[in-house]
């Protein structure tokens, strides 16, 4: 029903790591999700625009606004310049152009369009969105809520640095974003999406079909170097239209910017006097899993 659907941005850096493909064909595939539009964000922009653009065309969504963003982090080096994916666009149909650095003026007339209304799902780097709330710091709290995949938090899973990919990328924009106040805020960290690994060999069996094809065949790219897909994004995606995948826990989250060697840690303090960020401190793996492809079917 009409009423039931909830209205989502996303900002991705899709076409590096394959979970925002795949987080993408989630939102694609939800009968209750209005996706109002998609911002892309880091090395070469417009690029992660025609792949998004090619996704929502081969599942016959031409009708998704879809705007380049920041293409350089505010102060750091650029960590991710290059889009490996960006090889499936010989093969599909998609926009080839798009005006340079439209997202954070499109992000901000959506949100002030439809005031307490939106969900702000961020998968990347975090520099539209920094941009957005120091340009216009009234934004925050006209979003419904912001749900973040970035961070480490707490209990970080072996074999993971100190450090998120997302927040690192970005840490002077990261830490406008967590300074920000949006009436709710979720951050679905490592030390639950980790958890959520599917191997190569199942990955291609269940993108296989068509329209998810082209999801299958961007992951080849990845697979090149990884035997597995870790579902980051597709798990804070699935979490706005399925509570109960994600246990959380109220804290205070401050970026690191003065440490060289620490610059983009999260610090997380449950017991702060000030608590505006919810944690994701728990996941139920299968019950995710179950839920994400009775979806994406």
């Amino acid at each position: 029903m009409a009423e039931d659907r909830l209205p989502v941005l996303l900002d991705t850096d899709i076409g590096s790591d394959i979970d925002d493909a795949v987080a993408l064909t989630y939102l694609l595939s939800q009968p209750r999700c209005e996706l109002v539009g998609i911002t892309t964000v880091t090395g070469e922009p417009a690029v992660r625009a025609q792949l998004a653009d090619a996704i929502c065309q081969a599942f016959g969504r031409k009708d998704v606004p879809i705007h380049s963003g920041a293409g350089k982090p505010l102060l750091v080096p650029q960590k991710q310049p290059d889009v490996p994916q960006r090889t499936v666009l010989s093969r599909y149909p998609h926009r080839e152009t798009f005006a340079a650095n439209t997202a954070v003026d499109f992000l901000r007339q959506a949100i002030r369009s439809r005031p307490g209304d939106i969900t702000l799902l961020t998968i990347g780097p975090l520099t539209n969105v920094g941009l957005l709330f120091a340009l216009d710091p009234e934004i925050p709290a006209l979003l419904k809520q912001h749900v973040m995949m970035a961070g480490v938090y707490a209990d970080r899973p072996p074999g993971c640095g100190l450090t998120e990919w997302n927040v690192t990328c970005d840490p002077h924009a990261s830490a406008i974003v967590f300074g920000a106040r949006p009436p709710v805020v979720r951050c679905v960290g490592l030390e639950v999406t980790t958890r959520c690994e599917m191997p190569a060999e199942e990955f291609r069996r269940r993108f296989s079909e068509r329209p998810r094809r082209i999801v299958g065949e961007m992951a080849e790219e990845w697979f090149k170097h990884r035997p597995v897909v870790t579902f980051h994004d597709p798990l804070a995606t699935a979490d706005i239209f399925q509570p109960g995948i994600l246990s959380y826990r109220a804290g205070l989250v401050q970026v690191e910017l003065e440490s060289d060697k620490l610059r983009g840690l999260t610090h997380f303090d449950p017991d702060a006097p000030e608590r505006p960020h919810q944690v994701a401190v728990g996941v139920e793996p299968d019950a995710f899993f179950e839920h994400y492809f009775e979806i994406v079917r």
